[in-house]
């Protein structure tokens, strides 16, 4: 089956198309025509499988049908997602998807003015991309009418859910007038989160895993080392200089320990890029920018960056914290080895995460392998990354040496 032989609009198929996108994947392939059916669908499927194409295809030939048979006023469907990265992200997807189609997208969530969104609202929209926040807070304001929203998607369902955001997917469906379709999408749910989401859907709601005895892509090998919480930072400044030209994201527990990576990747020599919750959102489109355009290959980034984030080209992911909650390993994971490409992950297992790891293994129903270091190689890695890092410091010193030399004689002959 390709996208040239499904019954969706001739503009939709050609955007695909110059996208370079013929063929559906797994995901794609059994969640559009039940979509496109206007079923309900709770669908799981691994990072990577191409989730936001399942959706984003089906709700945007609906729209435009419904545009044509003048049947649509105002928003016709509505995803709701748990960050504003994902919401940025998902907006740039559908935008790029409704070019020349009529289908007007709009992306609000918080952390920059509203204003412009409101501006936009005001002069039409047809699917809104929101987070849950800055949506309710719009439409407290009479900016956004859902009265003839049609569709509600929920992408990454499981964190929506678990979030406590239950109240506020209930809220949203209570204020929807029309009979309307629910699409839950999201690579890992629990028994509990899925009785949640069934609760939220018709009974007849078709429902769609693909592999789900194994939430990691056959794409991606994954590993661990066990390296001692102090001497992460050599380990990773060595794989870095190992791996010059890679592009790199490496996941760390908090915005603290984000900031001290960095650092200590600058004492070495090494520049990245750190995306957290702390810096404001423009800062933090930026930052993803940097990253995506290959301007900078290293990235430093807490959970935020974790869920649905869809990065081209990504070679490696370091897992320099283990994650607390062992759903999140598949989500970080996931950064690499996207679509058809392959790519690496790499845990730094210390003594105290080991329970971290045993409950990551029995969630993924098999141990990660393991990269045995012998005592020399691992004394080696330290050893030479101090040593680098040492003769950085030394070189630093030097050159500011230097600079407070020549100040002090420019000092001088102003003087005279």
């Amino acid at each position: 089956m390709i996208f040239e032989n499904y019954q969706i609009n001739t503009v939709l198929k050609k955007n695909l198309a110059d996208q370079g996108l013929k063929r559906p994947t797994d995901i794609q392939y059994k969640a559009i025509p039940s979509i496109l059916n206007d079923e309900d669908v709770l669908a799981i499927a691994q990072t990577g499988t191409g989730k936001t194409l399942a959706f984003a295809i089906p709700v945007i030939h609906k729209t435009i049908q419904a545009k044509t048979q003048r049947k649509q006023k105002g928003i016709h469907a509505i995803v709701m997602v748990p960050t504003r990265e994902l919401a940025a992200q998902i907006h740039g997807v559908f935008s790029a998807l409704c070019k020349n189609t009529r289908v007007i997208p709009l992306g609000i969530y918080g952390g920059v003015e509203q204003d412009f969104q409101i501006n936009q609202l005001q002069t039409g929209v047809d699917i809104l991309i929101a987070t849950p926040g800055r949506m309710f807070d719009l439409i407290s304001q009479k900016a956004i009418d859902v009265n003839n929203v049609r569709i509600l998607v929920l992408d990454e369902a499981d964190q929506m859910l678990d979030r406590g955001f239950l109240y506020d997917i209930q809220s949203i469906k209570r204020h929807l007038k029309q009979r309307h379709q629910t699409l839950f999408f999201s690579a890992t749910i629990n028994k509990d989160i899925k009785k949640l989401a069934f609760s939220q859907v018709k009974s007849t709601a078709i429902r769609i895993q693909i592999s789900p005895n194994d939430p990691v892509s056959k794409n991606i090998s994954h590993y661990v080392i066990d390296v001692e919480m102090d001497d992460k930072r050599f380990f990773l400044r060595s794989f870095i200089r190992d791996h010059e030209n890679a592009r790199i994201m490496v996941f760390v527990r908090t915005t603290v320990r984000a900031d001290r990576v960095a650092k200590a990747l600058e004492r070495g020599g090494i520049t990245a890029l750190t995306i957290h919750g702390k810096k404001d959102q423009t800062e933090r489109l930026a930052v993803m920018e940097a990253f995506k355009s290959g301007s900078e290959n290293i990235l430093i980034a807490t959970d935020v960056s974790a869920r649905g984030i869809d990065i081209p080209n990504v070679d490696y992911v370091i897992n320099y914290d283990l994650p607390d909650q062992k759903e999140v390993y598949v989500h970080r994971v996931g950064r690499t080895g996207r679509g058809r490409s392959k790519g690496t992950a790499i845990s730094f297992c210390s003594m105290g995460e080991k329970e971290l790891l045993s409950e990551i293994e029995n969630f993924i129903t098999k141990p990660v392998e393991k990269i045995h270091i012998t005592k020399n190689d691992y004394s080696f890695t330290v050893e030479v990354s101090d040593a680098h890092q040492d003769i950085q410091d030394m070189i630093r010193a030097n050159e500011e040496w230097n600079k407070n030399r020549r100040k002090k004689r420019s000092n001088r002959k102003k003087k005279q």
